[in-house]
């Protein structure tokens, strides 16, 4: 089966592994969904990922995070630029969520990266996602 937009494919499999409490899930690999999941890693969002060998492609198995009590790390995703309407900002245009509680991930000419080190670059670009 073709999907037509794999972020958010990636996205809603996190999501509905979140909402039934899995410990980790499987995201077929790509180059921009390692981006992603590396800075999820890096904000907490989530344990960590790591590349399985699959038949027809890599598979990426995304490990979940809770805290104490069972309460998940990710309370929310949204895909913000998608492939029938594509959201580009600039560096001062870039939201910044729930008071900075929030992380938007833009892609940019300097890679993947979150809204804060967009603004602190002062790049602009193309805005995947936003995660809190």
């Amino acid at each position: 089966m073709t999907v037509t937009d794999p972020i958010a494919d990636m996205l809603t499999r996190i999501r509905n592994a979140v909402m039934v409490r899995h410990d980790s899930v499987l995201v077929p690999a790509s180059t921009m969904k390692l981006a992603i999941a590396k800075i999820l890693k890096e904000e907490g969002f989530i344990e960590d990922f790591e590349i399985l060998r699959g038949k027809p492609q890599r598979v990426m198995k995304v490990r979940l995070r809770y805290m104490e009590g069972g309460a998940p790390a990710i309370t929310g995703l949204k895909r913000v630029s998608r492939p029938g309407l594509r959201v580009y900002v600039g560096s001062t245009e870039i939201p910044r969520l729930f008071g900075g509680i929030g992380v938007s991930i833009v892609s940019s000419h300097q890679g993947v990266i979150t809204g804060h080190q967009a603004r602190r670059q002062q790049v602009g670009g193309e805005l995947l996602c936003y995660i809190w």
